[in-house]
């Protein structure tokens, strides 16, 4: 059982727990989080976000995001309690994931200050 949300309302979403992402990518890469890594999510101009991996001062990987391109975000429970967040598009008529991101939680779930200043203090969650 899967759920959907649209894009834009995740995105607010995901930018409020950058330290709950605990992988990212696309069809054809995949960027692990690491205690020395924070996320960064920014607007590179009006039609394009941007995901950033930064280790101290110096970006680790990029993504470049067109929201006219997404879809949908397709949310299905992952592996050893993960959530998968998929950014799906339509391609000839089939729908395809462009992006992904998998969260130590669902989007429905509240995450308690307590457990957001462990997350947050480079401990694995």
């Amino acid at each position: 059982m899967h759920q959907a949300i649209p894009f834009k309302e995740f995105w607010a979403w995901l930018a409020e727990h950058p330290n709950c992402i605990l992988r990212a990518g696309s069809t054809d890469s995949v960027v692990y989080d690491d205690d020395d890594y924070y996320w960064r999510f920014a607007e590179e101009d009006a039609r394009t976000l941007l995901v950033q991996v930064i280790r101290g001062k110096r970006p680790v990987a990029e993504f470049f995001i067109e929201p006219a391109h997404v879809s949908t975000v397709r949310v299905n429970p992952g592996e050893r309690g993960e959530f998968n967040f998929d950014l799906v598009t339509e391609f000839q008529g089939q729908m395809q994931v462009i992006f992904y991101f998998v969260l130590s939680h669902g989007f429905d779930e509240q995450v308690s200050p307590v457990e957001e200043s462990f997350k947050s203090s480079g401990h694995l969650h």
